[in-house]
């Protein structure tokens, strides 16, 4: 049986940490935008343009990574699987900061809450594996809060289906088009940097860029997108090769957690008892399924 290094393990470790952390606080980071004249859509082609030029950057200085890159540029089959995922994972983009621009964080945390289910529902019905009951019930629960916050709670939270589909789905086709984390990125930014470009040719064209009349602070929000985009990408790739995956897994949870608990506090978002006992049935479905995680590994 392999086992990891103790010192490769803490490094592991410390580094999905500090990934989750920064997905966890990542409304703060947009939060000077919100009330700005900037879109979400101007907002995720400018994510997209900043964070394709910073891995640009940082795959010259790799060999292997520029390699692996120029490798996947020569298979049509590995280009249209990437297109899908970058397709995803703009959706992903935009349907997030939506969510943030609109003080809708609580419906983006809810998003993040159902993903991981989303993803073993995925496993079964497009990889053939197999669902333990406990996995099943966990799907179940979360299906049933989802189900109360549309029927009871007055609307479909759409922002969250949207957000937890798009990213499972993408985490699917990335798993079949395994590419490591920097020319895999590096691969899905390019594919969308013309679509970017285009957009905000034609904002530009027709005056409607707000890039340049942003505030300072908001300006530089918009410009480091790419970095902080792209640094929790790598922290969580650089985790993947250290330690397990169910930990991996069980920890995810901290992100959306805190991104809930931003969405009453910083953005100060109604949240009323109906809308409590939905969530009561997802976080039901989440205690049961780190439980069973739990339960397996001992």
């Amino acid at each position: 049986m392999h086992t990891t290094h103790p010192t490769e393990y803490r490094r592991g470790l410390y580094s999905v940490l500090a990934c989750y952390l920064i997905w966890g606080f990542f409304p703060l980071y947009w939060l000077p935008l919100v009330g700005q004249p900037i879109s979400a859509g101007q907002l995720m082609a400018h994510r997209i343009v900043w964070a394709s030029l910073l891995a640009i950057g940082a795959i010259a200085y790799s060999r292997s990574s520029r390699t692996l890159l120029l490798q996947a540029l020569r298979h049509k089959r590995t280009l249209l699987t990437f297109a899908a995922c970058a397709a995803l994972l703009a959706a992903n983009w935009l349907l997030y900061l939506a969510a943030i621009t609109q003080r809708q964080v609580l419906q983006a945390s809810l998003g993040y809450f159902v993903t991981p289910l989303v993803s073993i529902l995925f496993g079964r019905v497009f990889l053939g594996e197999t669902l333990r009951p406990l996995q099943i019930g966990a799907i179940a629960l979360a299906a049933v809060g989802v189900v109360w916050l549309s029927v009871w709670g007055g609307q479909m939270p759409w922002l969250a289906l949207g957000i937890g589909l798009s990213w499972s789905l993408y985490g699917l086709l990335r798993k079949l088009a395994p590419l490591p984390a920097l020319p895999g990125f590096t691969l899905e930014t390019l594919l969308l940097l013309p679509f970017a470009g285009l957009y905000l040719g034609w904002h530009h064209a027709h005056g409607s860029l707000v890039f340049a009349q942003l505030p300072p602070l908001p300006l530089a929000i918009v410009i480091g997108s790419g970095a902080a985009t792209m640094i929790p990408l790598l922290l969580f790739a650089a985790a993947a090769q250290r330690i397990r995956l169910s930990t991996i897994g069980i920890l995810q949870y901290l992100s959306p957690s805190l991104q809930f608990l931003l969405g009453l506090t910083a953005f100060h978002e109604p949240f009323s008892r109906t809308q409590f006992a939905g969530y009561l049935w997802v976080w039901a479905g989440v205690v049961l399924f780190i439980w069973g995680a739990r339960k397996r590994q001992a």
